[in-house]
């Protein structure tokens, strides 16, 4: 019996396992927030796994050049996953949405953070990934912040790098 033919098979298979355990989650990329009461889009953010949680930073924000700090916010805040003072940190380039862990299937992330770089506020973070179809024509994220039992979500559209980078 020839062996390379079965050796080709192990190989195929260990890549196509690979493939799968290392794909990217489908919340990570690059996305247009869009204010949920306006329908007008807000910042551009990407959103990426380090370490096994969920973070997302601002790339581009309508109004706020890459000076803007963030003046509004606290100086500090528990769990905040950058060193030094938030208040004085700008508002673009910033990680604002951090902590997230899995929440069972691929898209899905819950109790996480999110800060208002705006209001210096911070909220609970859940944040799902909607693929094109049925409901939603493209893929979405919903990020929904939270305080306590309450809370409202934004719904997010994919977005290039480019597009992500942007806005103004």
């Amino acid at each position: 019996m020839n062996s390379k033919p079965v050796k080709m098979l192990f190989v195929l298979i260990f890549f196509l396992i690979c493939g799968i355990c290392f794909a990217a989650d489908p919340a990570e990329g690059f996305w247009i927030s869009v204010d949920e009461k306006t329908g007008k889009d807000t910042a551009g953010w990407e959103i990426f796994v380090r370490d096994g949680k969920l973070y997302g930073r601002i790339l581009s924000a309508v109004g706020a050049d890459r000076s803007t700090k963030a003046e509004n916010c606290n100086d500090s805040y528990k769990g905040f996953p950058a060193a030094g003072k938030v208040s004085e940190m700008n508002v673009i380039g910033t990680t604002w949405i951090f902590g997230l862990v899995p929440d069972g299937k691929p898209g899905q992330w819950k109790n996480g953070n999110v800060i208002d770089p705006d209001e210096g506020k911070m909220y609970g973070c859940k944040i799902t990934f909607h693929a094109a179809g049925g409901k939603f024509k493209v893929d979405t994220l919903e990020m929904r912040g939270t305080v306590g039992p309450l809370g409202r979500s934004q719904y997010w559209r994919k977005a290039t790098k480019a597009q992500a980078e942007s806005l103004k």
